[in-house]
């Protein structure tokens, strides 16, 4: 049976540097199949208006002009990299038609249901994305100890260089989902976690998140430019959007 599960998750970010700031907060993320037939509750539906829902536009691709899984695919094709047997995307749903993920990940699982590579989609709030596969250099499965490195090519953060390295690590269960981002640049840098149990997600689920964070990806919004006020007011330096020199492929390899 393929069905979505809910992660009620909770994200912390530690800032490094001279310049400290830190929160957590809880989260809602789902995790499912996007190529599966899924079994849903009424209140969340793939690519059709509900209360709640994922569109196939919303990740692969620019912002809002996606193709899903056909996007993951034709990527890995094109750089010689071995298709998935099967892949489960861990993002936010749409809440009431809107949507915003800092972060989403594609877990990709091989003939033998191993997981070898992780797509991590990164899409920051002037509205552009670019996405990190994350993989050994034998695409040997990826476990909780292994540490991934991939260079920073887009800007994020504004109070953040465009350079330095991401360290992931991944520990992907059937009970749970974690991941670790370590980003590390000269004098400074943060470490990002995800992390939460895995359930079926239901209407009684949906209904009490709702309940308790009833704005869904808009307060993920307002949250990070309430955190970049805090680090404006602490006086960490400021740096205007820039364009960084992405390559031409949408999707960057890790080095090691």
């Amino acid at each position: 049976m393929n069905t979505v599960d809910h992660i009620a998750g909770h994200t912390f970010h530690g800032r490094k540097g001279a310049v400290e700031n830190a929160f957590r907060y809880s989260i809602d993320y789902i995790l499912f199949n996007p190529e599966a037939c899924l079994e849903t509750p009424a209140l969340f539906s793939v690519n059709a208006a509900n209360i709640t829902n994922w569109r196939d536009l919303d990740h692969g691709g620019e912002p809002g002009q996606g193709r899903g899984a056909v996007w993951l695919r034709e990527c890995f094709e094109t750089q010689g990299i071995p298709l998935p047997a099967r892949m489960m995307l861990l993002t936010q749903p749409r809440l009431l038609g809107h949507v915003f993920n800092p972060v989403s990940f594609w877990f990709c699982f091989d003939e033998a249901d191993q997981l070898y590579a992780v797509v991590a989609e990164v899409t920051n709030t002037y509205g552009t994305r670019h996405s990190y596969l994350c993989h050994k250099p034998d695409f040997s499965i990826i476990t909780p100890a292994d540490r991934i490195v991939a260079d920073k090519l887009m800007h994020v953060s504004p109070f953040q260089k465009i350079e330095g390295t991401y360290t992931f690590r991944f520990d992907y269960r059937d009970e749970r989902v974690g991941v670790w981002i370590d980003y590390g640049r000269a004098g400074g840098g943060l470490i990002a976690t995800l992390t939460g149990p895995r359930q079926p997600l239901s209407n009684h689920i949906i209904l009490r998140s709702l309940w308790r964070r009833p704005f869904g990806a808009r307060r993920a919004v307002v949250l990070i430019h309430w955190q970049a006020l805090k680090l404006w007011l602490k006086r960490a330096r400021f740096r205007p959007f820039r364009t960084a020199p992405v390559p031409d492929r949408p999707v960057s390899r890790t080095r090691r």
